[in-house]
């Protein structure tokens, strides 16, 4: 399952990141990487983009980014 189609209150582990180059580095410089509970607080009035909490931060991705982002509940 990936990150984008989480809903609000979920929370969930972060399996792997298949994006690569510029994405995949961007998010592990945003915080994003492999064995990370984050949990999704929202996402926008039109669905894009989603709001996550990691361990007391707050981050916002684009749904486009999320695919890229493999998790398990």
């Amino acid at each position: 399952m990936t990150l984008d189609t989480l809903k609000p209150g979920s929370t969930c582990l972060v399996k792997k990141l298949t994006a690569e180059d510029q994405l995949g580095q961007r998010l592990m410089d945003m915080g994003v990487y492999p064995g990370l509970r984050l949990t999704v607080v929202r996402n926008a009035p039109l669905e894009d983009p989603m709001e996550l909490e990691l361990g007391g931060a707050y981050l916002s991705v684009r749904h486009e980014e999320a695919k890229f982002v493999e998790v398990e509940g």
